[in-house]
């Protein structure tokens, strides 16, 4: 089966009613851009002459940002720092009309802040300055009891895993038991070295490098076709077992996705990618369109669908992305003819 723009059409009409809480590490990212034409004297190295500088919300937070993009509702569930950035960063996230009151503020744990130095469209560097979360039981326990009331007004949930320690074995369980009580989707996007027990969860989707690591199976070259990838399809069956999600969806970069359910046979999804300057972001715009997706009543196999001609707008553009429906339903006309 293969989604229409009709269908499409659809279920995003119904997005506006959606509300999807998006549960990670919060982080903010920086840009600084300008222009090289000469390498320093001091080291081998180029010296940027800088034009222009922005920042916007970044790690679990550009996830909420595909979300209103796409006309749906956000809700952040994250930990902070008491400091500027925190402020920054919770003043653009209060702007853009994303629901926070399952932020915490941490006295002592600095907001994460990720500087991309970019010259001529091309990445010169890039300066991280974080710190991996601590936290004691009884703020991880307030901080659970809050994602639990938000959970009551959400659609579905997302929870975005960078590996900062916001996502935690607790917050995991939070998160499952109130969302098979309240009966909504929950997509999980991993980190290959997080170790999280995630059963009754409805998708996770890592990319190719994710699933390989989540599952410890060496990383071979990657066969043009997904479905003939023996390694690859070794993996699917070990995170199946691993995860025990309803589906998994494996990003495959240039060769599109692969979508492994329980029981079914692997499905490829082709690429629909035409132009690709930076994959930043790529994997938050997939999942928030999945579960939004999901929550506006789509299958798994149209969720997935979706997400790619989604992902294939945000790889087109240069930086930390989203893609609006407007977009979206414009680049599936384009590519009307393979659909």
């Amino acid at each position: 089966m293969k989604i229409t723009i009709e269908r499409a059409n659809e279920l995003l009409n119904s997005a506006s009613n959606k509300r999807i809480l998006v549960v990670g590490d919060l982080m903010m990212d920086r840009f600084v851009y300008g222009s090289v034409s000469r390498i320093s004297p001091e080291a081998p190295v180029p010296v940027v002459h800088v034009s222009h500088e922005k920042a916007m919300p970044g790690g679990a937070c550009n996830v909420a940002s595909n979300l209103l993009a796409l006309g749906g509702k956000a809700a952040m569930a994250g930990i902070i720092g008491q400091d500027i950035l925190g402020i920054e960063l919770k003043g653009q996230l209060s702007d853009s009309g994303v629901y926070l009151n399952a932020i915490i503020e941490h006295s002592t744990h600095p907001t994460c802040v990720k500087t991309r130095i970019v010259a001529e469209q091309q990445q010169v560097v890039r300066v991280d300055r974080e710190e991996y979360l601590t936290i004691s039981e009884s703020e991880m326990a307030s901080f659970c009891s809050l994602i639990e009331k938000e959970i009551k007004e959400s659609d579905g949930i997302i929870i975005e895993d960078y590996g900062k320690g916001s996502v935690q074995q607790a917050v995991v369980n939070t998160v499952l038991a109130a969302a098979e009580k309240a009966g909504i989707p929950v997509g999980y996007d991993p980190k290959d070295d997080h170790i999280l027990k995630m059963e009754g969860v409805s998708v996770v989707t890592p990319n190719r490098k994710e699933a390989f690591g989540s599952a410890k199976v060496p990383e071979g070259r990657p066969a043009d076709n997904p479905l003939e990838d023996q390694p690859l399809l070794e993996v699917g069956r070990v995170l199946k077992e691993k995860w025990k999600a309803r589906h998994t969806l494996i990003t495959l970069g240039p060769h599109g996705m692969l979508l492994c359910d329980e029981a079914g046979d692997p499905q490829h999804i082709p690429t629909r990618a035409r132009e690709v300057f930076d994959v930043s972001g790529a994997g938050d715009t997939v999942i928030a369109t999945y579960v939004l997706a999901l929550a506006c009543g789509a299958t798994f196999l149209e969720a997935a669908e979706l997400s790619n001609f989604a992902a294939g707008v945000v790889v087109g553009k240069l930086g930390t992305a989203t893609c609006t429906q407007a977009e979206l339903i414009n680049y599936m006309k384009k590519h009307a003819d393979e659909i």
